[in-house]
């Protein structure tokens, strides 16, 4: 078999434990002095690369992380990197980056590295866009599994798992492959003190966003955030001529 190098797409966002807040100008939410991790899908992309490479050993060349966003994000690439990426790659901007603005880039950084398999969380939790794996997979004309439940390498092909409405669906395809990661996938390890000092001596490349010559100009403008309207409670009724009574009332039958 070809050896694999993995490329790793990893996003710094609002810690998925933190409920987050509009903030008062009501044009996003808010992040300042607000604890931020990494994506709870990229993770577990990182940690399926982590789990190729024991499994096939010597066949995995490489796994490179790689995150687009300001220069905090290299805490998050620090942390990739005490799972067991090998080195880190961070697209320096404070531009609010689109999935096509993402795909692209990240297109630049497959075609520079010779990377042949990227794994990708399906969605970040805090746009839910799930569009990245799969503009990147037509930018690059690459077949892609999206949606991974399962992925297991046989005869020279992986065969990924899906879970479908009504059951699963096997797909099996070659590389150059792109693979996007549900939340069944695995469950992502714990980092320990030892990998965590030796992510300290891993290399982290900065490489500013203009450098690469993509448009990464957003296509889309948020005109206002808002908090979701509150729920109203519930109420309980004696019977079902009650209950068939206060269903006519709002209108939900007549």
């Amino acid at each position: 078999m070809s050896s694999l190098k993995i490329l790793i797409p990893v996003k710094r966002v609002i810690d998925h434990a933190i409920r987050p807040r509009v903030n008062r100008a009501q044009t996003a939410v808010e992040t300042a002095n607000v604890k931020m991790s990494m994506n709870p899908f990229c993770a577990i992309a990182m940690e399926e690369a982590v789990r190729l490479r024991e499994i096939l050993k010597e066949n995995v060349s490489e796994i490179i992380a790689v995150s687009a966003g300001p220069a905090k994000s290299a805490d998050i690439l620090r942390t990739a990197m005490g799972m067991g990426a090998d080195r880190s790659i961070l697209i320096e901007t404070d531009q609010e980056l689109e999935p096509l603005a993402v795909a692209k880039l990240l297109k630049k950084l497959v075609q520079d590295e010779g990377c042949n398999l990227v794994i990708l969380g399906k969605q970040a939790i805090d746009d839910d866009c799930s569009q990245t794996g799969q503009m990147l997979a037509g930018l690059l004309n690459w077949p892609q599994c999206t949606c991974a439940a399962k992925v297991e390498f046989k005869d020279d092909k992986f065969r990924v798992t899906r879970e479908i409405d009504g059951g699963q669906e096997i797909i099996a395809a070659n590389v150059p492959l792109i693979i996007t990661t549900d939340l069944r996938l695995n469950e992502p390890r714990l980092v320990s003190l030892p990998n965590i000092m030796k992510a300290k001596k891993k290399p982290i490349k900065s490489i500013k966003a203009e450098d690469l010559g993509i448009d990464i100009y957003p296509r889309l403008k948020t005109i206002k955030v808002t908090e979701p309207p509150a729920r109203k409670g519930g109420a309980k009724v004696k019977n079902v001529d009650e209950l068939i009574s206060r269903l006519k009332e709002v209108g939900a039958i007549q």
